[in-house]
């Protein structure tokens, strides 16, 4: 039973990485990377609100929508769910760390239409996991997304001193920088059958 655990997580965080693989989120990934403080203040609240929202996706589904017979409610459910917990990081944010909340600028209302979170509650729902592997699924992605975006940013960090050529400065070279750790995390997949 922990195998499967284990490897559930591992394939979200590794084989299937939500932007590496899925290519899922991507305006958060080249808008926040350009420090290390932000991607891991982005990873951190990303990783709060799809973790948090997955629960109270998978409980209204599996206790709200399905009984009721109100499935076609789903995606209003799931983004209205969504919403309300970014508006509380965002308060939490703006209160306890207002550095962070500045840094993060219009990225963090914007987690509200992340589509990775969104994606998540989804995947979950129609992979049919239990609660606790929902949670565990939830876990390896948003791991996935903020070791993802935490290793590009110290790339993108290290790229602001390179001797880069001026039509490749900027979103260009940030293109070419993903799709090569992209092609690294590729070379996950077949790890432990995954």
């Amino acid at each position: 039973m922990i195998a499967h655990f284990l490897l559930l997580f591992i394939g979200a965080l590794l084989v299937n990485n939500i932007l590496l693989i899925r290519f899922i989120a991507l305006c958060s990934f080249f808008g926040v990377s350009n420090s290390m403080s932000t991607s891991i203040g982005m990873g951190m609240a990303v990783t709060f609100v799809m973790v948090l929202a997955s629960s109270v996706s998978w409980i209204l589904w599996h206790f709200i929508l399905v009984p009721l017979h109100l499935e076609f409610l789903q995606i209003s459910a799931f983004i209205l769910t969504i919403a309300a917990l970014v508006q509380f990081v965002e308060l939490f944010l703006k209160k306890n760390s207002p550095t962070l909340y500045r840094a993060m600028g219009i990225y963090l209302p914007l987690i509200t239409t992340n589509c990775a979170i969104l994606a998540v509650a989804f995947i979950n729902v129609s992979s049919n996991f239990s609660f606790i592997e929902s949670i565990v699924y939830s876990i390896g992605v948003s791991g996935g997304y903020t070791l993802a975006i935490v290793m590009f940013a110290g790339i993108r960090e290290r790229m602001a001193s390179a001797p880069i050529p001026k039509a490749f400065q900027g979103y260009p070279i940030a293109f070419i920088t993903a799709s090569l750790m992209s092609l690294a995390f590729l070379g996950f997949k077949g790890l432990f059958g995954l």
